[in-house]
């Protein structure tokens, strides 16, 4: 059971206790990404995340950071979403008040040295360029700029590469000057500790300072789709292409969000009819990805070239039985059984588990644990997987993103249309 202090920044400190560890995770979370930024400062979340580990007066560089932690068999890592930032320190509980001290001096006193901002300039186009390699995971990026295109949601996380060359110096500080404090942030702490030492850690190195309040999302407007859009990344040298089709759905922080996730478990539908049967695609899997305010419904598949036509036809064709016919019962309680299983497992990992815990504080959602999530599962009735089936597949609002050795539109738009 996880225990909530606010505090008079507007700060909030999120104990998880563990006792069954002997290890401690001390992780710190902005409300800050990708949809804070604008065109030109575009890529400014990620890249300020990469300069807290590039050194401070106490800590000069990257490699006196490193050989710290590593010293100690520290797990550490940081990661930038489009609603979020984190920074995580796991270790033997022995060494949690050097965790809280060099996360600290890390988010605190990070030099932002030009020379370093140049070097890294270098080091995230990189990491752009290995990601756009990779198209099973680029096509998640393809379908959100397609789906939230026009709003802040449908920028890249990493931001594009002319931006990465020319933001500056003081750009980048005055970014994190304006979203690095503590009302907008979230501290937490899961594993086997003392409560009142974790407290005066935390008290002594996030010091409780001016109350400023916590960075509200601006709404994500959509105007009303009216037909379907495809947007295509043309990959001559693919031979397995990459498809992902989808719709808008309901806002994370919408209860009926766990009904669309229970909806997405109808994987082992598509797989059994798509897959195994007809053997149009390598795999596919369905999925629902929320944001505070808006979330996706969507398909995704790898197939040959050859058989891209007939795949998304048969998409569509279970999508529709779905809509028309609905679900059965059966199929209802594998998607419950499948998702409780995965969820407790998911959970087992401290570091998950915290996050889970975090970020539905940092979201402003009424945080529920593992338990209350089980029992709002098992209260999802057919009807209301199939009503929301119904709200969401709606083919005039569909969207399709393709990385592959394709140009034309026209045939991908015919299927959706009729």
């Amino acid at each position: 059971m996880h225990k909530r202090i606010v505090r008079k920044d507007g700060s909030v400190i999120i104990l998880l206790p563990q006792k069954e560890t002997k290890a401690i995770t001390f992780e710190v979370l902005y409300k800050v990404g990708s949809r804070q930024e604008n065109d030109k400062n575009n890529g400014a979340s990620h890249f300020v995340e990469h300069l807290m580990f590039k050194g401070t007066d106490k800590r000069p560089d990257t490699a006196t950071i490193s050989r710290e932690l590593d010293g100690i068999g520290a797990e550490y890592n940081a990661f930038t979403g489009k609603d979020h930032t984190g920074y995580y320190i796991k270790a033997d509980s022995s060494h949690f008040p050097l965790a809280v001290e060099m996360l600290s001096d890390m988010l605190h006193n990070s030099k932002f040295d030009k020379a370093e901002v140049d070097r890294e300039r270098g080091v995230i186009i990189e990491e752009i360029n290995m990601y756009e390699d990779n198209p099973l995971m680029y096509i998640e990026d393809v379908f959100e700029n397609l789906l939230y295109q026009g709003t802040n949601l449908g920028r890249l996380i990493a931001g594009p590469r002319e931006n990465i060359r020319n933001i500056t110096r003081n750009s980048l500080y005055n970014y994190y000057q304006k979203y690095y404090y503590a009302g907008n942030s979230v501290i937490a702490v899961a594993g086997n500790f003392k409560e009142a030492q974790v407290l005066k850690l935390i008290g002594k190195f996030f010091p409780v300072i001016k109350k400023k309040a916590r960075v509200k999302n601006s709404q994500t407007k959509m105007t009303k789709q009216v037909a379907p859009r495809v947007t295509i990344l043309s990959r001559n040298d693919l031979e397995q292409v990459q498809l992902t089709l989808g719709f808008r759905s309901v806002a994370k922080n919408d209860p009926k969000f766990l009904v669309s996730q229970v909806l997405s478990n109808m994987s082992s539908r598509l797989f059994l009819q798509i897959r195994e049967r007809r053997g149009l695609c390598y795999f596919i899997r369905a999925s629902a990805t929320g944001y505070e305010d808006i979330s996706s419904f969507a398909i995704s598949a790898g197939l040959n070239k050859e058989k891209i036509y007939e795949a998304l036809q048969a998409i569509k064709d279970e999508l529709n039985k779905v809509k028309d016919d609905g679900i059965t019962a059966a199929e209802l309680k594998h998607a419950k059984d499948n998702m409780r299983g995965r969820l407790i497992l998911r959970l087992e990992d401290i570091n998950t588990h915290l996050n889970f815990i975090s970020g539905q504080e940092l979201l402003g959602k009424k945080i529920k644990d593992l338990e209350q999530v089980l029992k709002d599962l098992d209260k999802i009735t057919l009807k209301q997987i199939n009503d929301l089936a119904k709200q969401i597949i709606s083919w005039p609002e569909s969207n399709l993103a393709i990385i592959g050795p394709f140009s034309n539109k026209n045939k991908f738009l015919q299927i959706l249309k009729k």
